[in-house]
Order: structure tokens, then C-alpha cells, then sequence
């Protein structure tokens, strides 16, 4: 179909193509299937950064519980792993 907006190249790759038959095994466009999957997923991430950022503006702010000492546990375990 004819447009004048640019068009990529995707590969289909075992991984890809598992997906799109996850999705729908027979869609009427492969090309259909991997826009609308590509707009699901922009806006499932766009939704989980708002989520990320609105609990660390929670947590700096005081208004959600944050166990700072099992933090500190984390990163000097991580610490002595890697040093």
C-alpha cells in the first residue's frame, strides 16, 4: 500500500514470530499486526515510566514506605560481589 510516511525493515525472527502467533497465529497483515503490537507495547512502557516515576517522587517525598536499610543491604552485598 502506498504512503508517504517512511517505512523499516523488521526481521522476523523465531522470537518475533512466536510473538505475532501469540497475538494472532493468522492475521489478515503481518505488517498490521507488528504497528498495533508496536503501539500496545509504547503505551503498556509510556504507562510503566509514569508508574516508576510517580513511586520514586512517592518515595523522596515520604508519602510511600521505602525500607532504605534493605537497600543498603542490596548495594553492599552487590558491592562485595563485584569488588
Amino acid at each position: 500500500m502506498a504512503t508517504v510516511n517512511p517505512r523499516v525493515q523488521v526481521t522476523l525472527d523465531p522470537e518475533l514470530a512466536q510473538a505475532l502467533d501469540a497475538v494472532d497465529p493468522h492475521p489478515s497483515t503481518k505488517s498490521r499486526l507488528i504497528r498495533d503490537m508496536a503501539l500496545r507495547g509504547a503505551r503498556a512502557a509510556e504507562k510503566e515510566r509514569r508508574w516508576a516515576h510517580e513511586y520514586l517522587v512517592g518515595v523522596a517525598e515520604g508519602t510511600i514506605d521505602y525500607d532504605f536499610d534493605a537497600l543498603d543491604e542490596v548495594l553492599r552485598m552487590r558491592d562485595e560481589h563485584f569488588s
